[in-house]
């Protein structure tokens, strides 16, 4: 056989089924993030990668600008084969990452996400404002037409309407039955949870995408934030607690509360070294821990 169409891993083209070029960008992602294709190192050529993966070149060159777009890949074009990029997706994970505003680091990560063909998030957080936010950039791509994931599944734990939270809270406790830090908790809450549910059930409608957005009650308020991403990224943050005063209902109240749009994000990815991988590994184990045992129902309109 030619070298030039030998397959990639030594199967034979005739054993893969069909690809879309979504799907192979999902593959040569995975092989860049677990480190099988490292930074600096020169992509197999475009006719090799057509004949593992039992597609046309044009299938393969619009994976690969997925990939550029992504800042995954450089030199992308129809001559030379591309180079992974020496800090993958713009920015280092792991112990040579810095930590970024929730703000800031979040929504690229989430858009970044949105190219996969089947996304997945899971998100532990106080009030899913961030989560919200960040997700204008995807949905903003997929009806300009950018991209078009099959399948996109959310889950969202936040804290149960009817417990005693942590925080936010009046420094000087709750003054008889009624709290009007705890009713602006869970009005924005719920808010930002109904804005997030219809935004993405609203791609059923408009563009055919299979969507699955669900929320679940936790019985404390969790002192950190976790966003999940398509089961091979965890970012962290912690939520700090300062006081601060607030306007609420014409008063102004002094409470303890966190900025979680603030927050410092640290990345953590699947790589070739074990610390990013165990980390995520063990926050996919904790969010379904949570989710299937001691999270309740959530019902965004109490």
């Amino acid at each position: 056989m030619d070298p030039e169409h030998a397959p990639v891993n030594g199967r034979e083209t005739s054993e893969l089924p069909r690809r879309t070029h979504r799907e192979v960008a999902d593959e040569l992602r995975a092989r860049i993030r677990t480190g099988a294709l490292r930074p600096g190192e020169r992509m197999p050529t475009q006719a090799r990668l057509a004949a593992e993966f039992g597609v046309e070149r044009p299938a393969i060159r619009r994976a690969l600008r997925i990939l550029q777009s992504e800042q995954l890949l450089t030199n992308v074009s129809k001559g030379a084969p591309a180079t992974v990029a020496d800090r993958p997706g713009g920015a280092p994970a792991g112990p040579a990452a810095p930590p970024l505003p929730t703000t800031v680091g979040l929504a690229p990560r989430i858009a970044a996400a949105f190219e996969s063909e089947h996304v997945r998030i899971d998100a532990v957080c106080l009030t899913s404002i961030s989560l919200t936010l960040a997700m204008g950039e995807p949905l903003r791509r997929i009806h300009a037409g950018r991209v078009k994931p099959a399948k996109v599944d959310v889950r969202v734990l936040l804290p149960s309407h009817d417990i005693d939270l942590a925080f936010p809270v009046p420094v000087e406790g709750r003054a008889g039955a009624r709290d009007p830090v705890h009713e602006r908790w869970l009005s924005m809450r719920n808010a930002q949870g109904q804005v997030l549910r219809h935004n993405l059930l609203a791609l059923r409608a408009t563009h055919g995408i299979d969507v699955s957005v669900s929320f679940r009650a936790l019985p404390f308020t969790p002192p950190v934030k976790l966003y999940l991403l398509n089961r091979v990224e965890a970012l962290f943050a912690y939520y700090t607690v300062a006081r601060s005063r607030a306007q609420i209902d014409q008063e102004s109240l002094e409470t303890y509360d966190a900025q979680g749009i603030r927050s410092m994000l640290f990345a953590f990815e699947q790589g070739p070294g074990p610390r990013d991988a165990t980390f995520v590994k063990q926050s996919h184990l904790w969010f379904d821990a949570l989710w299937g045992t001691i999270s309740s129902e959530l019902v965004l309109t109490r």
